[in-house]
């Protein structure tokens, strides 16, 4: 077996930052350990397993660290060795201990693998449970979901609504998940997507905290942290609810910790919200080995750092063509904003290190280009991109739908309703194999008959 230097560093990486001593050792000493363990490959790129566990290039054009996807070629990875001069470390990229015991969950999207049954369940008896409450306690707010729910659906159908959103990693849905179905009679209007997906956008932190600060400012004293303490449980609830899915369990785990200390104590951020700073204690209570849960909330270019990460290893099998997945992923990427939003580009450059901005730019301006040939067609994936598997599409899918939800967020564009380009080229994958029937979904007495058509899911 050839020698990996990328596997032998990060398993080296990782059992010095696990040795109890590393948390005492002085920042210069740990940049100085860091240091020796880069690594270089024989194209002249430096490389570093640091922060959050993740790997890093050094752009040789700004100077500056990336985080980038490590490449696969055994050739490239068995020819790795320490660069000849020493490397200059930045404090962020030194891990700091608790930041290696990240859960990162699965990455595929809901099309393909079910929400598990027990899963649906617990949601289902959350929802029955709340669904009537008195709309006086629990209304829904004027900024929350009113182009989702109808105008009578209490504040707690919303929040459990939210949770599921907020929680999922790439919120793209079979149309006949059945946990969809739960809310089918609440909705205002058709959830956007087609027959076969719905392509949810994300909810942010901010749509929840106000749901649970609205309440806490409703009624004076204890009533308003009352009735904001039941709000916080059902978020919790529905958040313990969903970490049995691992598409859900690193977002549940955060929000569980954001929120179940209102919940068990629910006058505990009533000064918070009298100053407008709820949302900055929830994140305040987040401990680091979950922050990366909350990174689309407090660094939208971070986000979209790590979510196109994910699409370069949900990509590790068109390695087996010869092809780099780091190239593919970038060429994918440009498919997606060259139809959405070519002009917003120039703005995902400086998160990218320069061999993936060259991939990127190239993809984007020279049609023929070989990158080109990476784009859909006909909205199918090339022969040379499709995944093994069902659980690789999902993984794909998942990557694809939430790197396009990143970028989107990065720079202020809306996403699609009919999902991305490469997104919905990766649904051809899936769901040719589906066989199982449209689940049965009530609307609100306010569709006429054209709108209800619109939202049954008819094959």
């Amino acid at each position: 077996m050839h020698w990996d230097g990328f596997t032998a560093i990060e398993r080296d990486v990782r059992a010095m930052v696990a040795d109890p001593r590393w948390g005492a050792l002085p920042v210069p000493a740990r940049a100085q350990a860091m240091a020796r363990r880069a690594l270089m490959t024989p194209d002249g790129s430096c490389w570093l397993f640091g922060a959050h566990a993740r790997w890093y290039r050094l752009d040789r054009v700004d100077g500056r660290w990336h985080l980038s996807a490590p490449p696969v070629s055994p050739a490239v990875r068995s020819a790795a060795s320490p660069p000849h001069t020493a490397m200059g470390i930045p404090h962020l990229l030194i891990p700091a201990g608790p930041d290696f015991a990240v859960e990162r969950g699965s990455t595929q999207a809901f099309v393909g693998p079910d929400v598990p049954e027990g899963v649906t369940e617990r949601i289902r008896a959350l929802v029955v449970a709340h669904r009537r409450r008195h709309r006086d306690d629990f209304p829904l707010p004027e900024s929350c979901f009113r182009d989702v729910f109808a105008a009578d659906v209490p504040g707690t159908v919303a929040a459990v609504w939210g949770t599921i959103m907020w929680c999922a990693y790439a919120p793209a849905f079979d149309g006949n998940e059945v946990l969809l179905s739960l809310f089918g009679e609440f909705l205002a209007r058709p959830l956007p997507g087609d027959d076969w997906v719905r392509w949810l956008p994300p909810v942010p932190l901010d749509t929840l905290v106000t749901l649970y600060t609205e309440r806490m400012l409703a009624r004076p004293g204890e009533a308003g942290a009352l009735l904001a303490g039941r709000m916080a449980g059902l978020v919790t609830e529905t958040a313990t609810a969903l970490r049995a899915d691992p598409r859900f369990r690193p977002r549940a785990d955060a929000l569980l910790a954001m929120a179940g200390p209102a919940a068990a104590r629910p006058w505990l951020d009533e000064p918070a919200a009298r100053a407008g700073a709820v949302r900055q204690a929830w994140l305040a209570r987040c401990p680091p080995h979950l922050v990366m849960a909350t990174l689309a909330e407090t660094s939208p270019g971070e986000h979209f750092r790590h979510t196109f990460y994910d699409l370069v290893e949900a990509l590790g099998h068109v390695a087996a063509t010869g092809a780099d997945p780091r190239a593919v992923a970038a060429s994918l990427l440009a498919a997606d904003v060259a139809v959405v939003s070519p002009g917003v580009v120039a703005a995902l450059y400086p998160w990218m290190d320069d061999e993936m901005r060259r991939s990127l730019y190239v993809a984007l301006t020279d049609p023929a280009h070989p990158l080109r040939g990476c784009w859909p067609a006909s909205g199918e994936l090339p022969a040379a991109l499709l995944p093994s598997g069902r659980d690789e599409a999902a993984a794909l899918l998942g990557a694809a739908y939430a790197t396009g939800l990143a970028w989107c967020r990065l720079t202020g564009t809306a996403p699609p309703p009919r999902g991305f380009p490469v997104s919905s080229a990766v649904v051809a994958c899936l769901t040719h194999q589906r066989d199982d029937a449209v689940p049965e979904i009530s609307v609100t007495d306010e569709f006429d008959d054209q709108s209800a058509s619109g939202w049954l899911f008819h094959r």
